[in-house]
């Protein structure tokens, strides 16, 4: 995988649009991607990494992508991410857009813009770019398949991060453990460990079931074989728990027992229940017998007392016979009694409407006939249809009058609308010349406005930049001061140090001689004896001294680089200022843009009222087109008007003729209409009130007639003895009920005493009845108790076997699980690193990791002593940790120079940089081939080379300038300034107010 260039937009630090050319920079293998803290390297890096997986690194990754967005970008700038690279021979370009807001297109706030995505292919052969996909899902899977690697392990091997690799080789198994499990996947050897646990606790669960089962149902036995004297010891079960081996057979013989015990106890209590039942038997067709005889008697009793009661009854039974037949002959004579008194109510209502209408007719009409009244009527509805042609002539006048009063108000409105529409139709010209003169002079205000502000832009601009100017090169001159006065000091402390180291030097024979001791070789001529040693002068200083001025020149040397750098930097900010601001001064620069200020607030004022002048002049045509329109319709309705009025008039006249002759002496027509419609009325209701009169009078004469005939043929004298011998209905049906109830007991009580099997009937003795019934219930008592002792007999035994079945079944199908739980609880310990068969006491995932790790170990051991001069070498180590610790995962490192084995954990914070770094790259070669061999052409080290020395540095460098010659670019993440001059290809990220921005130092 090679990067060819980076684009990022409002990402991160980054206000705008910056570019990095991966290629420009990769030129010499090597290059550095340095900036102050807090600038956005690391950013550069989150870019790569979001454009490849959609996402951050895991320490940075947020719960939100809108994050992702910079706080210095506009809001109407989109964050986006283009990234150019090859892969799998392949070159591609990834674009992505994380969620974010952005102002709504309409209106005021904002609105959510969806995460995007895009992938395009370089055609070699046409020059030209192709699309291949939009979808997230399926660029990731096209990304992922090419690289071989996920987020976490490309973040790993081509963005090594600052301190993870330092914390990797102090970290105890278990972090090892995680780290190197995503890593490497390793997640299926856990998956297995934990499917192993699981398979043990489900088939511990499974047999600790099963035996809780035999438990319950030898419980169930024993409360089934009850507390009888001749049942087994139910104690045997007490001493029984879940996890015995024997449980299984001690359950299934006593439950044998138990059944055993169960049949014998059946077998005594189905004898007793047979002959219970033959006793009850016997009882019960005596009690039968003496129950019959009894009944016998007390039914020919019964009759008796029934005949005697009828006896004494018998004058008041013939008085309702008597009764029941006169009143059933007189119901022929009620329906024309009903009739009659009908007829005499319909007679007097129409005698009294009669009377109510004669009395509202004229008095020379109120004794008239009806014949009389129905032909007074007929005529005055014959004179009113006369009048109805006239009543609609006089309704006609009345419209026609209403409709001129009308034309002559809308006649009036009409001539105001046409002389206010000719008032302003005489100003229209003037109006129409002033308000397009006011039109004109706002646009041409409002074009110049325009090139006004971008002059004063300009202006604006080239007035910061001579600000900024003046201010840098003041800086400038103070940064030059201060580097000349670290110059100063550095030359100072380097002659105080080279001073000191002379002094020590011509000192050195004391400095020797001061560690000699009698009898103890000289470490420069051999010799043992030391006649004269060496003493020290008042200029001599030690080894500590020497140092101490040595670390002071370095630090006046830093110090004196710092300015230096400082200065540089004031200086290229100066002249990208200076070409922006040019000769002119600050002052000049301030008038020229208040001058072009005022002017252009001066057309700005005019210009805004563009827009209301050429509105004012639109509307002032639009009043124009309708004035026009109005004075054009009013004068078409003037002349309709007149033409209307002349043919309503000559219509009127007409009517008024017609209506006066048919009028007479009334005030209208209508009014003679309604005079005559309401004597017709009155005759009408007259005439009929007579003849309903004279015909209800001859009904009443034909009811009488027909109701006399009627007495005499139902025997009455007279019409009110009829009457009176009429019962009502409840009467009549209570009168029937007592005669039918009489006859019936009558028949009854004959068939009793008639009947021959109640002959002899009397003399039963009274206790011989309570006698039997007390021996039957005797019976029934010993009955029930047999018929329960031998029913729970019965379920005693079915329910015996039925457990002992179960029982059984249980037993035979808990002997597999048994040593399917065995097997599983064995090969889960060993994989889990439990079991004593395991010695290193290694889960199965630690063993795969080991061996992972040990290949890790031996690809950095080799930089590691390259980087160390051949001093260190890192190895891999299994020995088992003490307590519950466990082995597999264990990294140490070799001294060469003591022969030692120890923990990386003692390496000093130079020696752990290195050390980690080597691990960091052995790392990334061992996931390289894990993943397929993917070839990375370019690596990111994000780590702290501040803590090496020169000398340790130079090594680093070179086992980095050995990867560049394998084709390989590196870039280096880092503050130290000593690599700006060792490295000339540099990417320097630069923060400011505005957000960052990068610049491109490549030789």
């Amino acid at each position: 995988m090679r990067l060819h260039r980076l684009t990022a937009t409002a990402f991160g630090p980054f206000g705008g649009t910056q570019t990095v050319d991966f290629d420009r920079l990769s030129a010499a293998g090597l290059f550095l991607l340095h900036g102050p803290t807090g600038a956005g390297k690391t950013s550069v890096l989150d870019a790569v990494c979001y454009a490849l997986y959609g996402g951050v690194p895991g320490a940075r990754q947020s719960p939100g992508q809108r994050l992702l967005r910079s706080d210095h970008a506009d809001p109407g700038t989109l964050t986006e991410v283009v990234l150019d690279l090859t892969v799998g021979g392949r070159r591609l370009e990834v674009t992505r857009l994380p969620e974010q807001l952005r102002p709504k297109r309409r209106g005021t706030g904002t609105t959510v813009e969806k995460a995007q995505s895009r992938l395009r292919e370089y055609d070699a052969a046409t020059g030209t770019w192709k699309a291949l996909s939009r979808s997230h899902q399926e660029i990731g899977e096209e990304l992922a398949q090419l690289l071989g690697m996920n987020r976490e392990q490309f973040c790993q091997v081509v963005l090594l991060p600052q301190g993870d690799f330092a914390r990797f080789l102090r970290a105890g198994a278990e972090d090892r453990a995680r780290l190197l499990g995503r890593l490497f996947d390793t997640g299926r050897f856990a998956a297995v460990e934990r499917h192993l646990a699981e398979l043990r606790t489900a088939a511990h669960h499974r047999v600790r079931d099963g035996d809780e089962r035999l438990l319950a149902l030898a419980q169930r036995m024993r409360q089934a074989a009850g507390s009888d004297a001749s049942a087994p010891d139910g104690t045997v079960l007490d001493d029984l728990s879940a996890g015995d081996p024997g449980l299984a057979d001690a359950v299934v013989e006593w439950a044998a027992q138990a059944r055993s015990h169960a049949r014998e106890r059946l077998d005594s209590t189905a004898a007793a229940h047979l002959a219970a039942e033959e006793a009850h038997l016997a009882a019960r067709r005596r009690l039968e017998e003496l129950r019959e005889l009894d009944r016998r008697g007390r039914r020919l009793a019964d009759a008796r007392r029934r005949a005697e009661a009828l006896a004494a009854g018998a004058a008041r039974h013939e008085a309702d016979r008597a009764r029941l037949e006169r009143s059933r002959a007189a119901e022929a004579v009620a329906p024309l009694l009903e009739a009659r008194e009908r007829a005499e109510a319909e007679r007097r209502r129409a005698a009294r409407a009669e009377e109510h209408a004669r009395s509202l007719l004229p008095a020379d009409l109120a004794q008239a006939s009806g014949e009389r009244l129905a032909e007074l009527e007929r005529a005055a509805r014959r004179e009113l249809g006369t009048l109805e042609a006239a009543r609609h002539a006089e309704e006609r006048c009345d419209r026609i009058t209403a409709e001129l009063a009308r034309l002559e108000h809308e006649s009036g409105a009409d001539e105001e609308l046409l002389r206010e529409a000719e008032e302003w139709l005489a100003g229209w010209e003037a109006a129409r010349d002033a308000r397009q003169r006011d039109a004109d002079a706002a646009t041409e205000a409002a074009s110049r406005a325009e090139q006004l502000a971008r002059h004063l832009d300009a202006a604006a601009r080239r007035l910061e930049a001579a600000r900024r100017r003046d201010a840098l090169t003041a800086e400038e001159a103070a940064a030059h001061a201060g580097a000349l006065e670290a110059h100063e000091r550095a030359l100072a402390a380097r002659q105080d140090w080279l001073d000191v180291r002379a002094r020590r030097l011509d000192g050195i024979a004391a400095e020797l001689a001061g560690e000699l001791a009698d009898g103890t070789p000289c470490m420069v001529c051999g010799s043992p004896d030391h006649p004269a040693p060496a003493r020290p002068g008042a200029r001599h200083v030690d080894r500590w001294a020497e140092e101490e001025a040595l670390e002071r020149h370095r630090r006046a040397e830093d110090a004196h680089r710092q300015a230096e750098l400082r200065r540089q930097t004031v200086r290229e900010r100066l002249t990208e200022v200076a070409e922006e601001a040019g000769e002119a001064s600050v002052a000049e620069l301030a008038d020229r843009v208040a001058a072009l200020e005022a002017e252009h607030a001066g057309t700005r004022r005019t210009a805004a009222g563009a827009a209301d002048a050429r509105a004012a002049l639109e509307r002032l045509r639009h009043e124009y087109e309708a004035r026009l329109a109005v004075r054009r319709d009013a004068e078409q309705r003037t002349a309709s008007r007149t033409s209307r009025r002349e043919v309503l008039l000559a219509e009127r006249s007409g009517l008024e003729e017609q209506v006066a002759r048919a009028r007479g002496g009334a005030a209208s027509v209508a009014d003679r209409a309604r005079g005559l419609e309401r004597r017709a009325d009155l005759l009408a209701a007259a005439a009929g009130a007579v003849f309903e009169a004279e015909a209800a009078a001859l009904r009443l004469k034909e009811t009488d007639a027909r109701l006399a005939d009627a007495v005499w043929h139902a025997g009455f004298d007279t019409p009110r003895a009829a009457a009176d011998a009429l019962l009502a209905a409840h009467e009549r049906r209570e009168l029937q009920r007592r005669v039918d109830e009489r006859l019936a007991e009558e028949a009854a009580v004959a068939a009793v005493l008639a009947d021959p099997e109640l002959a002899g009937a009397d003399g039963l003795p009274p206790t011989a009845l309570a006698a039997a019934e007390a021996e039957l219930e005797a019976a029934v008592s010993r009955l029930k108790a047999a018929s329960s002792a031998e029913t729970a007999a019965r379920d005693r035994c079915a329910e015996l076997d039925r457990l002992s079945a179960r029982a059984l079944a249980d037993a035979r199908a808990l002997a597999p699980l048994r040593e399917e739980y065995d097997r599983v609880a064995r090969l889960a310990a060993l994989t889990a690193g439990t079991s004593a068969e395991n010695e290193r006491r290694m889960r199965l995932e630690s063993y795969v990791l080991a061996a992972r790790l040990e290949q890790v170990a031996a690809a950095a051991g080799a930089r590691l002593a390259h980087m160390s001069g051949g001093r260190y070498t890192l190895v891999h180590s299994d020995a088992r940790l003490s307590g519950r610790g466990r082995s597999g995962l264990g990294l140490h490192v070799i001294d060469a120079w003591t022969g030692s084995e120890r923990d990386t954990a003692t390496l000093s914070g130079g020696e752990t940089f290195f050390a980690s770094l080597a691990l960091a790259l052995g790392l990334a070669d061992v996931v390289t081939e894990e993943a397929g061999g993917v070839r990375l052409d370019t690596l990111f080290i994000d780590e702290g080379f501040g803590s090496l020395d020169d000398q340790t540095l130079d090594e680093v460098l070179d086992v980095l300038d050995s990867l560049r010659e394998r084709d390989r670019s590196v870039g280096i993440v880092s503050h130290v300034p000593d690599l700006r001059r060792r490295i000339p290809a540099q990417l320097e990220v630069v923060k400011g107010r505005a957000g960052s921005t990068v610049r491109h130092r490549v030789p």
